[in-house]
């Protein structure tokens, strides 16, 4: 009766959610209308604003200067060449011409100049990437010269935060409201959170945009989405949870597109609280099966976490040891070497009149995330550590890890979103010395790995950057700096009345002008 009840609830939700945009029937697909189902996580679409160029650039709205493949190669896009100068400083980029922004006017190098220009004054996320001490149009050439060498500089410019926007049509147009006026194939009709309406480019550059227009319903449950995929609700959906792929195997019905990803699920770890004694933290990641959550809760659709960096990307996850591998009767050791005993034999350890307990700051929207959390409670109790899973909305997320609201707050995180890991290693784990790091809120702080941070920075040479990156990751091991839950697939599904849908493993590119009917 239960399993029914739930079954019967899940099958409400999903009417519920869908309605929003097409009712609970299922419908035909169009031949001029895509509807993909998504997780949303934007109040807007300002592409400054917190991380909301994802939403943008995901949406077929915006464009960057270059863009990765499915190899997370570098590729041109909006700059079809460039150059670095022989003292690393200045990079020279040459800015496609005959592209034209949706509005029709004409994408110059002194356009571009401008859209990162604005970046950087809105959002301050923006130099840690790079800091500039000039950038000059000269025609079609955007040049930018850095305050020391940046490496990575192409990849850093393939991060949706500098998509390109043109900044003359925002005194008649409210960017976060009615979206950005960019280059993609499509371009914003009408956006709510719930429901977001792209209609077709007519000035788009790169070939035929084939549908008139793009409905976009946020659907954040993914047991929902999957349903409403099933339903014809939508024509593709992103993001299915692993468990419900297999529902998907049909393959005269849909299409699954599944790759091995670049996201690590971690626990970041205040050092500023209970969890800042080196040995409780220890503990805390030893306490943790994560053999158990992977292989048997998640029924092997994650891989077993260990390394800042997941096993997809090859930054010596083999060679990396990880000294708080599972074992319960250590971190029962380490508790009582750290003085936490229960004395009141409440099943709670207690040092000093306060309890072993913490908050463990989760949202929804991802399918493992509440999974993984309640695991690593069980967990807990068995070893007499309280935690409190507690949810939040997604969008509170960069504020409590920015002001280290938290104990422990869990993330899915791409690891290598500008070509390779050194803006992750960075932002969560290099000392936020006079606020320079606002992305660690943790605490965490290793003169060491700073140092390799510096050096990893002015460094060209391919194999001495990966050594770098292994290093740094070892450290963090070392140090218990967070706790590394597992590393899964992504996916985008789709019926196979459309083709083209592909997943990415950066993540960015979901709606693109080489989705179309199928013939």
């Amino acid at each position: 009766m239960k399993k029914w009840k739930k079954l019967l609830s899940v099958a409400m939700a999903a009417c519920l959610s869908v309605a929003v945009f097409a009712g609970c029937g299922g419908k035909e697909a169009s031949k001029d209308t895509l509807r993909v189902g998504v997780t949303n996580f934007a109040d807007s679409l300002e592409p400054t604003e917190n991380a909301f160029g994802w939403v943008v650039m995901r949406y077929g709205m915006g464009e960057t200067l270059t863009k990765f493949d499915e190899k997370m190669n570098i590729q041109p896009w909006l700059a079809e060449k460039w150059t670095i100068s022989d003292d690393k400083l200045t990079w020279t980029f040459k800015i496609r011409d005959g592209v034209k922004f949706s509005n029709g006017n004409p994408l110059t190098a002194e356009a571009v100049k401008a859209s990162i220009e604005r970046a950087f004054a809105k959002n301050t996320r923006a130099a840690t990437f790079f800091k500039y001490t000039e950038m000059k149009a000269e025609g079609q050439n955007l040049i930018i010269t850095t305050d020391k060498p940046a490496p990575s500089m192409p990849g850093y410019l393939a991060d949706p935060l500098f998509l390109i926007v043109d900044v003359s049509a925002e005194k008649d147009r409210d960017f976060a409201k009615q979206g950005p006026i960019c280059t993609g194939p499509y371009v914003c009709e009408s956006f709510v959170k719930e429901k977001a309406v792209m209609k077709k480019n007519p000035n788009y550059w790169d070939g035929e945009v084939p549908f008139e227009t793009v409905e976009i319903p946020s659907i954040d449950d993914p047991n929902t989405r999957a349903m409403a995929l099933q339903s014809g609700e939508v024509d593709m959906a992103v993001n299915i949870a692993p468990g419900d792929v297999g529902l998907f195997n049909d393959t005269s019905k849909y299409h699954v597109d599944k790759i091995a990803s670049l996201r690590t699920v971690l626990a970041r770890i205040n050092e500023k609280g209970i969890l800042g004694d080196p040995k409780v933290r220890a503990a805390f990641i030893s306490m943790c099966d994560r053999k158990s959550y992977n292989e048997v809760i998640l029924k092997g659709t994650f891989i077993e976490g260990k390394a800042p960096v997941p096993p997809s990307l090859d930054y010596g996850f083999d060679q990396l040891s990880d000294p708080n591998h599972y074992d319960i009767e250590r971190a029962k050791k380490l508790l009582d070497e750290a003085g936490w005993k229960d004395t009141d034999g409440d099943g709670i350890r207690d040092k000093d009149g306060k309890p072993l307990s913490v908050d463990f700051i989760i949202y929804n929207s991802r399918a493992e995330l509440p999974i993984y959390a309640e695991a690593v409670q069980a967990d807990g109790k068995k070893i007499g550590f309280d935690i409190k899973v507690k949810t939040v909305d997604y969008n509170l997320l960069d504020k409590i890890g920015i002001n280290g609201e938290y104990d422990l707050l869990i993330s899915n995180i791409i690891t290598a979103n500008t070509g390779d890991p050194e803006i992750y290693l960075n932002w969560y784990w290099r000392t936020n010395k006079d606020g320079d790091n606002q992305q660690n809120g943790s605490g965490y702080s290793n003169p060491e790995y700073d140092a390799k941070c510096a050096a990893l920075a002015v460094e060209f040479d391919p194999a001495k950057r990966r050594q770098l990156m292994i290093e740094m990751q070892q450290i963090l091991l070392n140090d218990a700096a967070a706790l590394f839950l597992g590393y899964p697939e992504t996916n985008i599904i789709s019926s196979t009345k459309i083709t083209g849908a592909t997943m990415y493993p950066s993540d960015y590119y979901w709606i693109t002008n080489k989705i179309r009917p199928a013939k």
